[in-house]
């Protein structure tokens, strides 16, 4: 048990000293998007989103532009925590495009009483006046 926990440290030792400085940023970002999605809190949710009339989402319905209307279609799609459930991310490859563009690739998984649903999501990351932000979701 000792030589598997120690195999696990290391590995993930291994993986943030692989990790930049600035994909170790946008993987906390999705990780605090998680904590407040798993909390009901919708708000803090879209703080990594570009508060923007040009932040784009693309989902089942089509295609969502600004943030308070991606926002209010999250509220709309999900009104309570029953229909949120437990959110998990796996992130499958966080790929540098440039010094201000990173490209994310993932699947979500939503654990909930009224059935479990999942699907997978690529997103832009634009590094806007020193800060992370998605400016492009597309989720199934």
């Amino acid at each position: 048990m000792r030589i598997l926990v120690a195999t696990l440290l290391m590995l993930l030792t291994f993986q943030s000293i692989g990790q930049s400085k600035n994909e170790k940023a946008i993987r906390k970002i999705l990780d605090t998007q998680t904590e407040s999605w798993n909390k009901g809190d919708l708000q803090n949710f879209m703080i990594g989103y570009w508060e923007n009339d040009s932040l784009m989402f693309i989902g089942k319905s089509g295609i969502t532009y600004g943030y308070t209307n991606t926002l209010n279609n999250y509220k709309k799609g999900y009104p309570d925590t029953t229909a949120m459930g437990r959110l998990a991310f796996n992130i499958i490859t966080v790929k540098r495009l440039s010094g201000k563009y990173y490209h994310v690739v993932g699947k979500w998984y939503l654990k909930r009483s009224i059935g479990d649903v999942s699907g997978h999501y690529t997103l832009l990351f634009k590094k806007i006046n020193g800060k992370w932000v998605v400016i492009a979701d597309h989720s199934s």
